[in-house]
């Protein structure tokens, strides 16, 4: 009896030292940060978006998926104070012309996959904002419990037109460029 029992046993020691569990690490929405910068031609302005939720799931240290959904009625102007164009402003972008939170109250990324390179990932996934959906790639750097990116978005993609040189002409200095920038922190 004790030799149909070792196979077993030296296959489970060899299964249980090689394989590793995949790890779902919610992010501490709260704690992450979502800053956001669009440029015009004769300046731009900063805000702030909160997450509502999010995770990436790990497989030993390899990014393997997550999701995370942005609140965009937390959507904030900060280079603007309250009386001085502040709300006039919040309001345009939560208008149709721009994000539509009316209807769209989330918007969404969906991590698909993850290529590392030192404490960095090539992270390629897919963005919905305003109902529509369109690939994205930009840099995750994770240390620890944090993790962050900056990463462009072309608003164009998400039939974000207003003011865009793109699709309108003789704009002068009143076009808006099609790329605004996210500056995001996660804390896990």
């Amino acid at each position: 009896m004790k030799n149909t029992l070792k196979p077993f046993v030296i296959a489970l020691a060899i299964v249980s030292t090689t394989t590793t569990f995949a790890q779902k690490k919610e992010i501490k929405a709260s704690e992450s940060s979502i800053n956001w910068t669009g440029k015009k031609v004769t300046g731009s302005h900063e805000g702030t978006l909160a997450f509502e939720n999010g995770y990436l799931n790990f497989d030993g240290d390899k990014i393997t998926g997550g999701e995370f959904v942005v609140d965009m009625t937390t959507l904030a102007v900060t280079d603007l104070e309250p009386g001085n164009g502040k709300e006039k402003l919040e309001g345009h972008l939560n208008s149709d012309d721009f994000f539509g939170v009316a209807d769209h109250k989330t918007a969404k990324l969906v991590v698909n996959k993850a290529k590392k390179s030192g404490d960095t990932y090539k992270v390629m996934g897919d963005l919905t904002i305003k109902g529509k959906t369109n690939p994205i790639t930009f840099d995750l750097k994770v240390d620890g419990a944090t993790a962050t990116t900056s990463l462009k978005v072309d608003r164009t993609k998400y039939d974000i037109k207003y003011g865009s040189g793109s699709f309108f002409d003789n704009l002068g200095d009143k076009a808006i460029y099609d790329d605004f920038v996210l500056d995001v922190t996660l804390k896990m």
